[in-house]
């Protein structure tokens, strides 16, 4: 196997492995074993675990941003939010393993590569498109990045849900979670106060 074969073999064992246990269940020698080679080669490859787990974050990270920055085309805002939402649920069914793996929490060390900075890119990306809507709408535009990080957040949370339970369907998911956002931007008071009884 060259040098290359095996370290993406090595990805994909920590990769399965990293989902299935968790980081910090997961040892040098476990990964090792089940890639039939010896702790040094993953030493030589990674420098440890750490290295290999951020390799396997830094890859699902890049596959899901890239997946929601391509559904973030179009003109309407409610069919790009029915995209992105769509976008997300598709990868959470084709790639099970490295949602799991983004929506664990990362070692203390790790800096980026968590599932909240995730939500933190695609909520920028979605902030200029809230703006838009809520001038449109006589709403204040400063309270954009606050809506977008509350939007991207209940479509992320409910992701991790259906990840588990993978009923209903996808896409009524998708419709669900797209109704309650969009009638909810719909009919925004533009300054909400608790009710006090």
């Amino acid at each position: 196997m060259s040098g290359r074969e095996r370290r993406e073999q090595l990805i994909t064992v920590g990769r399965t492995l990293f989902a299935d246990k968790g980081f910090e269940a997961v040892t040098v020698e476990e990964i090792a074993a089940k890639a039939e080679v010896s702790k040094p080669v993953v030493y030589e490859h990674f420098g440890g675990k750490e290295g290999l787990y951020a390799v396997v974050v830094d890859r699902e990270m890049n596959h899901l941003l890239s997946l929601l920055s391509g559904a973030l085309q179009g003109s309407h805002p409610r069919q790009l939010l029915e995209q992105a939402g769509m976008a997300l649920f598709d990868y959470i069914d084709a790639q099970p393993d490295g949602f799991q793996i983004l929506v664990r929490d990362s070692p203390v060390s790790q800096q980026t590569g968590s599932f909240a900075s995730l939500i933190v890119d695609v909520a920028g990306q979605v902030e200029h498109l809230l703006a838009e809507q809520f001038k449109a709408h006589g709403l204040p535009t400063r309270l954009a990045p606050m809506y977008s990080q509350m939007l991207v957040g209940m479509t992320a949370l409910t992701g991790q849900w259906w990840l588990d339970v993978r009923k209903p369907r996808k896409e009524e998911v998708v419709s669900h979670l797209v109704n309650l956002a969009w009638n909810g931007l719909a009919h925004m008071d533009p300054k909400p106060t608790p009710v006090r009884p």
